[in-house]
């Protein structure tokens, strides 16, 4: 029979990994890996870690094998279908949530919302905010859609609309925030053949462009969605920022700047809507 401290021993994953799998596995918590690692394991357990070891030595990402990541806070379902959520993209909630703060009830979009992580964690945070998700893959609303009720509850769901961008969104309606963490990197770039990005929807991370072409369509149909006053912010590449600003300038926003992340790269652009 084989314990907690065999498979730690046994295992070529980082530590850390083998642990979160078999927390995963075995519905430990992570104390109890320490405490009971000398219990003899089902062989049944054994073999699910096993399996889920190989997919990950294979390289695919622990958030999609445990069906989960955590983000601002909140733990949210993952899946193949949608783009695993980041620390860097939290700053771009946590710019949100100032720009709408002394708002009562505030407006949100989410363009491209993918796993819902953008819009719930600022519904969250702000229960009195009225957010529309917005994503052209089915397939990814149902993951947002069982994300916000997992964590929001049925009393505040989110309006999810299937779109391609704003092609379906009620042109009535105005907005005191559009954010969106669209697919920025350029087609060719050779991250998209390496690490977690090769398990990833390819749509969610690339244009097949330049990595400005959804950017540019987002900017380019904003300010018809926006109130007077209204705020634009998007997440972009590394090196897109000064790119991104002139778009931003070149189609009237005003106020425009990059915010730069922990290790000081300006990691989102945005500006706000005055006409």
């Amino acid at each position: 029979m084989t314990t907690v401290a065999d498979l730690l021993r046994a295992s070529d994953l980082p530590a850390l990994e083998t642990r979160i799998l078999l927390e995963h596995v075995l519905g430990w918590r992570r104390t109890e890996l320490i405490t009971r690692d000398a219990e003899l394991l089902e062989n049944e357990s054994v073999a699910a870690f096993e399996t889920l070891a190989k997919r990950r030595a294979a390289g695919e990402p622990i958030a999609q094998l445990v069906g989960s990541r955590e983000f601002f806070g909140l733990q949210f379902e993952v899946t193949p279908d949608v783009l695993i959520p980041r620390p860097e993209t939290e700053l771009l909630v946590e710019t949100a949530l100032e720009v709408i703060a002394s708002i009562d009830t505030p407006r949100v979009l989410d363009l491209g919302t993918g796993s819902g992580a953008i819009a719930v964690a600022i519904a969250h945070e702000r229960p009195q905010a009225h957010i529309w998700a917005v994503d052209k893959s089915p397939q990814a609303l149902a993951v947002a859609a069982q994300n916000a009720l997992n964590l929001l509850g049925v009393d505040r769901p989110l309006t999810l609309i299937e779109s391609d961008w704003t092609e379906a969104i009620d042109p009535s309606l105005r907005f005191d925030l559009i954010v969106s963490n669209p697919p920025y990197i350029a087609l060719g770039d050779p991250h998209l053949s390496v690490g977690d990005l090769r398990f990833e929807p390819r749509a969610a991370l690339t244009d097949e462009a330049d990595g400005l072409a959804a950017i540019r369509t987002i900017i380019q149909r904003a300010p018809f969605l926006l109130r007077a006053g209204g705020s634009l912010w998007l997440e972009h590449g590394f090196d897109q920022a000064e790119h991104v600003r002139a778009l931003l300038t070149a189609r009237g926003m005003s106020e425009v700047r990059s915010v730069r992340d922990l290790a000081g790269i300006e990691r989102i652009s945005g500006g706000v809507f005055a006409a």
